[in-house]
């Protein structure tokens, strides 16, 4: 404990001592804060002596750094308020601290953090391997600029041009989020070493002194949508918002003009990063509104023929988590790619793909893996299929940049995954071990099966394999393939395991847990423990069942009855289970697997009044109990 106190001592000492220059008071930090001024807002919680407040303080300070992608502040600032707060803080900030964590590649106690707050383990590292080495394609990666602090993002196809969001425009006024200058449209042509090259500001009808960003085109070029922050700061909770909306222009006699706001649009909510497809008939886009599963999902609407829109849909829970999923981009034959930081990936927004299986449906997305997807934010994705590139934009050098990609068909890789289920009830069985083995017995890897019940091994080809699940109190299961086959094998797996309290009349599970072995009591000579013929008889019963199930293992339990002293049959007992245990290794079985314990007369199953018990009731309470541990 004074270990502790030293340490927090220490904590605020330093937030006092290192910006100790001037007295900033915590209102006035927390109305920065609300206004989303997150630069003044952080350099007036630093400067903060008081600590009545400290938890809202470290909170927000965390926040205002994570919201403008300085991770290891972050994660000094959240990890301040965990050690001293963590037990009252809300479950979001774990998701935050968990992320700042990854964003930082301290992907152990990222991972540890939310595993707390999914309530199932999380092993990013293992994960992005896995998903790395089966995803369809691996991209080769250029960013496309020197300057690495222009905040470039946003980009989209023009014809043989592009068009970005940045904020290069030093000129026009700084943006509390970030000090920065506020966004603007940019067109640019991409060299043949993908450098944007002839960097010109968009049209001055669509860039105002205002955010714009985000463009979409018609496949004729003569529409556009785009994003647009509002002209005012709406309250919301205890935060001013300006909302972002989603505006349309036409390109009429060689000039953008008829800039108008979308109907959907609204003060109260945003609707950003808008893409059309090239039949010009649905706008994708991604937003906070009424129907929101998390805090932005991507809904799609229709584009009428007279110009109209229908009512936006949410693309569902298959798309869609309780975190973020932004920025949608089609290609021609329906494939969604999107950025998410609520399905399973590297940490913060990774890019996602998932195929079209109707015309309202797609299917689970897959993450496009580690050669595309850092630890920081990974986002806006768009490609040209046609000749395999493409461009995205990303944080991970601690700025938005832009970068060109090249993609190429992934090496040959060979995967099995599957399911672990308990056979009768065919319920996923969570906490079950799978292992694999190659053709020769040699355990190459394990894994602890999560909450969804599923496992993944990647394998090699032209290769043998043998894979176990283990549960408690279960028959291990087992399974054997080969990866012989030509190109990339799939393997679906239903480990379905069998409890050995349903496999076998003599095991049963008592209401506490235990599952135990009902065999005939073991009967003792007085004052004696070694093994009788009637007493070999039941263990040999016992023998066979250990035989039938190689991976059982159990404990052998002696009790005695009550006439003697304590101590006197505590000790009987242990003699007496020891004895039992070297019987069945005398028979075969490996000593591992077995356990002897004594219990003199702790436990008796016959209480009688006054110790005054009948013989039988005596014999009774002298017998022998065989649990399964596992």
């Amino acid at each position: 404990m004074m270990k502790k106190f030293y340490y927090i001592l220490f904590v605020f000492c330093s937030i006092t001592t290192l910006f100790a220059q001037k007295k900033v008071s915590v209102k006035q930090a927390n109305s920065l804060f609300a206004s989303k001024s997150y630069v003044k807002a952080a350099e007036a919680y630093e400067q903060i002596i008081q600590t009545k407040q400290a938890k809202q303080v470290l909170q927000n300070l965390g926040d205002c750094y994570y919201y403008n992608f300085q991770m290891t502040n972050a994660v000094r600032a959240y990890g301040q308020l965990f050690f001293t707060f963590k037990d009252s803080v809300k479950k979001e900030v774990f998701f935050r601290y968990a992320n700042a964590l990854k964003g930082t590649k301290d992907f152990d106690k990222g991972d540890a953090l939310m595993s707390e707050y999914l309530g199932f383990e999380q092993n990013t590292p293992k994960f992005m391997k896995n998903v790395t080495r089966n995803t369809p394609n691996s991209f080769k990666l250029q960013i496309m600029t020197k300057n690495k602090t222009n905040g470039d993002f946003g980009i989209s196809f023009y014809g043989d041009k592009v068009v970005f969001a940045s904020v290069r425009n030093a000129a026009e006024k700084a943006y509390g989020w970030n000090d920065r200058p506020y966004l603007d449209l940019f067109s640019a042509s991409v060299d043949d070493k993908g450098q944007l090259v002839k960097v010109e500001p968009f049209s001055n009808v669509i860039n105002t002194k205002k955010h714009e960003s985000n463009a979409t085109f018609s496949a004729d070029g003569k529409t556009m949508y785009f994003n647009r922050s509002g002209e005012k700061q709406v309250k919301v909770g205890d935060e001013k918002v300006a909302m972002i909306k989603i505006y349309k222009a036409e390109f009429v006699d060689g000039k953008w003009s008829n800039v108008t706001m979308l109907p959907f649009s609204s003060d109260t909510y945003s609707v950003e990063h808008p893409f059309l497809t090239k039949d010009g008939k649905k706008l994708y886009f991604a937003s906070d509104m009424p129907g929101t599963l998390g805090s932005m999902d991507i809904f799609v609407v229709d584009v009428n023929e007279d110009g109209a829109y229908s009512q936006p849909r949410n693309l569902g829970e298959t798309i869609n988590t309780n975190q973020r999923e932004q920025f949608p981009f089609l290609t021609e034959d329906g494939t969604l790619y999107f950025a998410s930081d609520g399905h399973q990936g590297n940490g913060n927004l990774d890019v996602f793909m998932s195929l079209k299986l109707s015309d309202s449906e797609f299917d689970k997305p897959l993450n496009l893996g580690s050669t595309i997807n850092s630890e920081m934010d990974d986002f806006n994705f768009i490609l040209d299929e046609k000749n395999d590139k493409g461009y995205f934009a990303s944080n991970r050098t601690g700025d938005d940049n832009l970068y060109t990609f090249i993609r190429e068909d992934n090496k040959q890789q060979y995967l099995v995954e599957g399911e672990v289920r308990d056979m009768k009830s065919a319920e996923l069985l969570p906490g079950a071990t799978v292992k694999l083995y190659d053709e020769n017995g040699n355990l190459l890897e394990e894994v602890l099966v999560g909450k969804d019940g599923s496992f993944t091994f990647n394998t090699e080809p032209n290769k043998k394999y043998k894979i176990m699940a283990f549960k408690d109190f279960y028959i291990p299961a087992e399974a054997t393939f080969d990866t012989s086959q030509k190109g990339k094998v799939y393997i679906d797996l239903q480990m379905k395991v069998e409890s050995y309290y349903d496999a076998e009349d003599i095991i049963n599970k008592k209401e506490d847990g235990t599952v135990l072995i009902e065999l005939e009591n073991i009967y003792f000579d007085l004052d004696k423990w070694n093994i009788k013929p009637q007493a070999a008889q039941v263990l040999d019963v016992l023998v066979g069942l250990l035989k039938k199930y190689p991976y059982m293992e159990i404990q052998v339990g002696s009790h005695t009855d009550s006439r003697a002293s304590a101590v006197y049959n505590l000790r009987l007992s242990n003699k007496r289970a020891a004895s039992a245990l070297e019987y069945l290794v005398q028979n075969g079985i490996d000593r591992k697997r077995l356990r002897s314990i004594g219990y003199g007369e702790t436990k008796p199953l016959i209480i009688c009044p006054k110790n005054d018990c009948t013989e039988a009731e005596h014999a009774t309470n002298r017998r022998c109990t065989f649990m399964i541990l596992k």
